[in-house]
C-alpha cells in the first residue's frame, strides 16, 4: 500500500470515529439552535408566551453550558421616579435603515435543519458501511453520555 493510500484510510477512520462521537452534540446544537433562531426559548415581553421548561433548559445549555435558568428581572413601573433621566428629553438620532431579519432567520433555520439531517445521514452511513457495529455503538453512547456527565458536574 502506498503512503497516500494508508493516510487516506487512516483519515477516513478518524473522520468516522470522531463524527460518530460528536454526532449527539451536533444534533443537540442543531435542534436547539434552530428553535432559538425564532426566539422560541424566550418568554414574550407581555407574558403571553412562556416556553416549555425543557426548551428553556435546552436553550440555556446551548448558550451558557449550564441548566440554571437566570431569574427574570422585574421591570420598573412606567411612572416610577427611579427611572434614569425621567425629566430629561429624549434626543432623536439620525434615522436608521429598517432591517428585515426574517430572510436571514429562515436561512439559519434551513442551515440548522440541513445540519440535523446530514448528521442523521452520517450516522446511518456509519452503521451501513462498516463491520464494527459494536465500536460505532459504543462511540455513539459515549458521545451521548459524556456531555450529560459534564453538564452534571
Amino acid at each position: 500500500m502506498s503512503a497516500s493510500h494508508t493516510f487516506l484510510k487512516l483519515a477516513r477512520q478518524l473522520h468516522l470515529y470522531i463524527g460518530v462521537f460528536i454526532a449527539p452534540a451536533v444534533l443537540f446544537f442543531a435542534f436547539t439552535g434552530g428553535l432559538q433562531v425564532f426566539g422560541l426559548h424566550e418568554t414574550s415581553r407581555d407574558g403571553d408566551y412562556r416556553p416549555p421548561a425543557w426548551l428553556a433548559v435546552a436553550a440555556q445549555l446551548h448558550k451558557k453550558q449550564t441548566d440554571v435558568l437566570p431569574a427574570r428581572r422585574v421591570r420598573p413601573v412606567e411612572g416610577s421616579a427611579s427611572r434614569v433621566g425621567a425629566g430629561a428629553t429624549q434626543e432623536t438620532g439620525p434615522a436608521t435603515a429598517i432591517r428585515h431579519p426574517l430572510p436571514l432567520k429562515i436561512f439559519s433555520a434551513f442551515v440548522s435543519l440541513g445540519l440535523f439531517v446530514s448528521t442523521l445521514l452520517g450516522l446511518y452511513m456509519a452503521y451501513r458501511y462498516t463491520r464494527k457495529h459494536v465500536l460505532i455503538s459504543m462511540l455513539l453512547a459515549a458521545g451521548t453520555i459524556f456531555p450529560i456527565v459534564l453538564a452534571l458536574i
